[in-house]
């Protein structure tokens, strides 16, 4: 794993961060996009770099293409190569899936441009690279897309199609890249704030008694990455057996 470079998307807060560390400390280098979070971002790389790798920050918007095409240009130009690609960012908007007028447009067109689209683009974007390194794609998706429950119907549905991309090019890219996808349960990340409640009824209900904290969704994304070379164009569910 030394001197392969990553680059992660949102990597600055949350799951994000946990893969972020967890492969510098294998020795790769990271490379952390964020689209808002510029400080949470400074400070991931500048925990990357006490770890003795190599580390830049970079700005992009992954709904918008050609933001990705520059962000991957400038990860491999300052960095040297691209082996790896994390497709982290997602976003929502929080609608209860009854309130079926509240599943405004411009919601659908929010969370199907990052999480669909802008998981394409950047896998698009990274391809090349990525087959002359043989390297690997890893898709952070949700149970949600495959329970239909979530924080509305359109991210439940855009979590199944970037299931469906993940399957498309995982057959498009190989050999030389494997494409797979890790579907978290509920985690312990910002996006649940003050959401104690619902966290603790979920708890309850999964028989490891507990959810998810980023580092145990970073410690499959990471064995996929190391240690998995034979799979490809799976979804691995990480939630304490919630969803069985």
């Amino acid at each position: 794993m030394k001197n392969k470079t990553a680059l992660i998307t949102g990597g600055g807060t949350g799951i994000g961060r946990a893969i972020a560390l967890l492969l510098a400390k294998a020795g790769v280098n990271i490379a952390i996009n964020y689209s808002r979070s510029e400080e949470d971002a400074i400070k991931t790389c500048q925990e990357i770099e006490q770890l003795g790798v190599r580390s830049l920050y970079y700005k992009a918007d992954v709904s918008k293409d050609e933001e990705v095409r520059a962000m991957v240009d400038k990860v491999v130009t300052e960095l040297g190569t691209l082996d790896i690609l994390v497709n982290n960012a997602g976003m929502t908007h929080f609608v209860e899936h009854s309130d079926l007028e509240g599943m405004k447009d411009e919601y659908w067109d929010d969370i199907f441009g990052v999480n669909v689209k802008g998981m394409f683009f950047c896998c698009r974007a990274a391809a090349d690279e990525l087959k002359k390194s043989k390297g690997c794609i890893i898709n952070i998706t949700s149970i949600a897309g495959l329970t239909g429950l979530g924080s509305s119907i359109a991210y439940s549905a855009s979590k199944a199609a970037a299931t469906s991309v993940t399957k498309s090019l995982a057959r498009v890219l190989a050999p030389e890249v494997r494409v797979n996808a890790v579907a978290p349960g509920i985690v312990q990340t910002r996006w649940v704030e003050g959401k104690d409640e619902h966290i603790t009824r979920l708890a309850a209900g999964t028989p490891l008694g507990r959810v998810a904290e980023p580092e145990d969704i970073a410690e499959v994304v990471y064995a996929l990455i190391a240690q998995a070379g034979f799979v490809t164009g799976q979804t691995i569910v990480v939630d304490g057996g919630n969803f069985i």
